[in-house]
């Protein structure tokens, strides 16, 4: 329990200071712990380290101002404490793969890496601790499409791109969720839940046209990847849920899961 209390205040905290110039120590110093460790907590919770989840976190937040907002690329450095524009573009390409203002003019999914939310119910230890991706940015979105199927997406051979190395696996996310966003349409939206998993709100009520829709994303499984020097196939798994009429986070989330589950049989 204590070590659930530590990771959850230590992304609160983060959280609230994106736009601060946060360091890791001042993070194990809010949480009164070692920063060794924190840093150990976040890699066996998180696979990454602490720096690298404010990097990640920082750079969704900025990819969302530069495209929701029409933020200019210098404040949107600034905002987010880097001292250039140069080593701001440096950073983002890291994460996304294009610089910001490729970024801008090509691309509309900026959710690469939400704030993740973690559910504990008592008895339970860390890693038997739920973890959640915050959608609540979505609610409204959601709320208006009741009745309307949510396709739900998770990759098959993830395994296989983390071994090569993490850079890898981040570019195989890339490439899965730019597949779901040529396929969706501009009044849909493209969320990620999960650590490979992918949901498309169509607003489709005819069951038929969302099936369409998922054999347009799934056409292109086995395609390849390039990342590291090696060409790795990309191939999605797909389930399909409705969104309830009285929408709840937590159901909706357990079945956009039991019906990736279920795509896998």
């Amino acid at each position: 329990m204590k070590n659930f209390m530590i990771l959850t205040e230590s992304i609160r905290y983060i959280e609230a200071n994106l736009c601060e110039p946060i360091t890791r120590e001042d993070v194990a110093g809010h949480c009164y712990v070692s920063l060794s460790a924190l840093e150990k907590l976040f890699r066996y919770a998180l696979h990454l380290s602490v720096t690298d989840y404010i990097v990640r976190r920082r750079m969704t937040q900025a990819a969302r101002d530069l495209v929701r907002d029409g933020a200019r690329v210098t404040d949107t450095a600034m905002k987010y404490q880097y001292g250039s524009a140069e080593v701001f573009s440096r950073v983002f390409k890291r994460v996304w793969n294009v610089s910001p203002s490729e970024f801008r003019h090509s691309r509309t999914f900026t959710g690469i890496f939400p704030r993740i939310n973690y559910e504990h119910r008592e008895g339970d230890e860390l890693y038997m601790a739920r973890k959640r991706v915050d959608m609540s940015e979505a609610y409204d979105f959601l709320k208006s499409n009741a009745g309307s199927y949510v396709l739900c997406f998770d990759m098959q051979n993830m395994t296989g791109f983390n071994e090569v190395s993490r850079r890898a696996g981040d570019l195989a996310i890339i490439e899965m969720a730019a597949r779901l966003e040529r396929a969706a349409s501009d009044d849909m939206l493209v969320l990620r839940i999960g650590g490979d998993e992918f949901a498309v709100i169509t607003g489709l009520r005819d069951r038929g046209e969302a099936e369409v829709l998922a054999a347009k994303v799934l056409a292109h499984n086995g395609e390849q990847v390039v990342a590291e020097g090696r060409a790795l196939p990309l191939s999605l798994w797909c389930g399909m849920v409705p969104i309830p009429q009285q929408l709840k986070y937590d159901e909706l989330f357990d079945e956009m899961h039991k019906a990736i589950n279920a795509s896998k049989q």
